[in-house]
């Protein structure tokens, strides 16, 4: 189930498009930590270059963005709520969470702040990526076993 909806988060109100996806909740975090991979899901990312592979508070760099390099740093970073916010180009961009459902379950959801809510259909989108690439590994894990 995909949604649109206004909600409060810890920076205030924001515009979520969240997506509830038949995967692990860890498994959908290690997805959205890991910078190496960030391409197979966004729809507009082509190629990053971070001081991290795996995000932590602080983590920098820059993405490639249809036709240019940005950068971006890091600006929150919770593990154990599995959170973790940034700035692009030096503006807030989207937050990025994963709620554990239960029983193999998640929702994986991005808080828009208010100057970037354009960029929803883009959110939706990297969505069902996130959860083509999360089948994709289970199929992949049940076939290996």
């Amino acid at each position: 189930m995909t949604r649109l909806r206004t909600t409060r988060t810890p920076d205030g109100r924001r515009l979520e498009a969240s997506h509830v996806i038949e995967a692990p909740a860890d498994a959908a975090w290690d997805l959205l930590v890991d910078t190496t991979r960030w391409p197979e899901w966004s729809p507009v990312v082509t190629g990053v270059e971070a001081t991290d592979r795996r995000l932590r508070s602080g983590t920098s760099g820059r993405v490639r963005l249809p036709g240019a390099w940005v950068p971006f740093r890091i600006t929150g970073y919770d593990p154990a709520a599995r959170r973790w916010r940034w700035r692009i180009t030096g503006l807030p961009g989207a937050g990025h969470r994963v709620d554990d459902l239960g029983d193999g379950r998640c929702r994986i959801a991005f808080e828009l702040p208010p100057l970037a809510t354009g960029y929803a259909p883009a959110c939706l989108r990297a969505l069902e990526r996130l959860e083509e690439v999360l089948l994709e590994e289970r199929v992949t894990e049940s076939n290996d076993r």
